[in-house]
């Protein structure tokens, strides 16, 4: 399976691949986001260690069951042959009614057919008020650049 574009990426590309992320991961599809990744992906996501498609599904599943309304952007950081850095922010509200924004950075790495096998995500949580909501569903352009806070 090849899930273009595929490296070595340029900027262009690499912004392209960025967006079809985001895009997924907005739909909140375990089963279709997880085919991002390489059958054997290895990932560390804040405090958690995956490897394969079936444990990415598997916490997939269990991350949007508890983060409900989930809202994704991301933004590309930089670039270099098989790999993509990428900041992001999504917000979510947990089953108590509460909301939080989280401010994450991924680093991926790719293999020859323009899946993930490599996924790093460092992710801080800030609580929020609803009314301080910013991220609405799917992305709509032209939309600013995120801001830091």
């Amino acid at each position: 399976m090849t899930r273009p574009p595929v490296p070595p990426f340029t900027e262009e590309t690499a912004r392209i691949k960025v967006q079809a992320a985001e895009d997924a991961w907005n739909t909140r599809d375990p089963d279709r986001v997880a085919l991002a990744y390489t059958e054997d992906s290895v990932w560390r996501n804040r405090d958690e260690f995956l490897q394969g498609r079936d444990e990415i599904r598997a916490f997939l599943r269990s991350k949007w069951d508890r983060e409900l309304d989930y809202a994704l952007r991301k933004e590309l950081w930089a670039v270099s042959g098989d790999r993509i850095a990428v900041r992001f922010q999504y917000e979510s509200r947990d089953p108590s009614g509460q909301w939080w924004r989280s401010y994450g950075n991924e680093q991926w790495e790719f293999d020859e057919d323009g899946l993930m096998r490599r996924r790093e995500a460092s992710i801080n949580d800030v609580r929020i008020e609803e009314s301080e909501r910013r991220i609405f569903g799917p992305r709509q352009d032209p939309e600013p650049p995120l801001p830091l806070n």
